[in-house]
């Protein structure tokens, strides 16, 4: 099946919002990417125009989506674009939709800590116990 996959930069414009479904969880927010460009003659960099996705995160990636973004941080998000045309209350509306499969934050323009999440099983998540160095051999001679 041939789908759009994409690969975005942009800022988190809204709070996540998250539901748990029948089908499992899923998280939703908006993503602005807003194209910046040089002006020589000014020499500053001026804003261009400013393109808005949904993204939607389904199971442990919407619970993490969930815990982890907020209002203004940079991420990159990749997955599959769906754009969808509808009419609602007799107006044509477009909108575009990124199917998460990844996302991320743009560690370009800042530093994050991961945190791995717990499984069912405690003995898969947790590291093995620290263990002494072995004394180094007695040179001979």
């Amino acid at each position: 099946m041939n789908e759009t996959m994409v690969t975005v930069v942009g800022n988190v414009a809204t709070t996540p919002v998250y539901r748990e479904l029948p089908s499992g969880p899923v998280a939703r927010f908006r993503l602005a990417v807003t194209a910046r460009y040089f002006d020589a003659v000014k020499n500053t960099w001026n804003d261009g125009h400013t393109n808005f996705f949904t993204v939607w995160a389904r199971r442990a990636l919407g619970s993490n989506v969930q815990a982890s973004l907020a209002v203004g941080e940079p991420v990159i998000v990749q997955g599959r674009l769906k754009v969808r045309d509808e009419e609602r209350g007799g107006q044509h509306w477009t909108s575009a939709d990124i199917d998460a499969q990844a996302i991320g934050h743009d560690l370009s323009r800042g530093t994050a800590a991961f945190r791995r999440v717990g499984r069912a099983d405690a003995a898969l998540t947790e590291p093995p116990p620290l263990r002494e160095p072995e004394p180094e051999p007695e040179p001979v001679g």
